[in-house]
């Protein structure tokens, strides 16, 4: 899989990791970068395609897969995270997660995958899908959600030689981040991972040290996962 000369759809691109797939994807040789958002007018990356895409909006999903029918890399990318927790948090909040990393990134995939024959798709996931957080619920279970669609639809797909890749990270030096005060990996460290990936043809990239570190805890005991994790936190 190469990016030079490739057609490439991200999500989410208007901001944060979104606008940086987009720019490294220019420079390192795409052929055309189609950069949705719900609001494309924000789109300002100069050599891009605007193109309106609404995750939880599936008319949109489809005039978008109208428009870019030439498409051979699909990055999905787009993502919310509202702070909901699962037992106590708002229902709406909790199930906006879901329609967007779930429900939205699978329309998508359902919407491009005839075309990807040959291709390739990354959804951009996080170590939250291994790992909950006290005001994080919705997110967890969102991102584990799509991280077990990420890993069926590389089943379903195998056939027409699409590569499905996860991309898992910890926190990113983005505008979702600002309130974070620890450590962060910039975004052009993570899209370079990337798109590493996709060329080296890899089902799963580790961005940083924080993804590599929880997923080899995934054998323990859960107990054992939440103490390990306190105790780097804290470290």
């Amino acid at each position: 899989m190469q990016i030079n000369g490739a057609n490439v759809l991200v999500t989410g691109a208007n901001r944060g990791l979104g606008r940086q797939f987009v720019t490294s994807l220019l420079d390192r040789g795409a052929a055309t970068v189609y950069a949705t958002a719900r609001r494309p007018e924000l789109i300002d990356v100069a050599g891009a395609v605007p193109l309106k895409l609404d995750l939880t909006d599936p008319a949109s999903i489809a005039a978008a897969a109208e428009v870019a029918h030439d498409v051979t890399i699909l990055i999905n990318n787009a993502g919310i995270s509202t702070g909901a927790n699962l037992v106590t948090g708002d229902l709406d909040a909790i199930r906006r997660e879901m329609d967007t990393h779930f429900f939205g990134t699978l329309n998508v995939i359902r919407a491009f995958a005839p075309r990807l024959a040959g291709g390739a798709i990354l959804n951009v996931l996080s170590a939250i899908s291994w790992l909950g957080f006290d005001g994080a619920g919705g997110y967890h279970a969102a991102k584990a959600a799509e991280w077990a669609l990420t890993n069926n639809v590389r089943i379903e797909l195998a056939a027409q030689g699409t590569l499905v890749t996860g991309l898992h990270l910890g926190a990113a030096d983005t505008d979702m981040m600002a309130d974070y005060d620890g450590p962060k990996i910039s975004p052009a460290a993570v899209v370079a991972a990337a798109l590493d990936g996709i060329e080296a043809d890899r089902t799963e990239v580790l961005a940083d040290d924080w993804s590599r570190l929880v997923k080899s805890w995934l054998a323990e005991d859960p107990s054992v996962i939440y103490a390990k994790a306190a105790a780097a936190l804290s470290a």
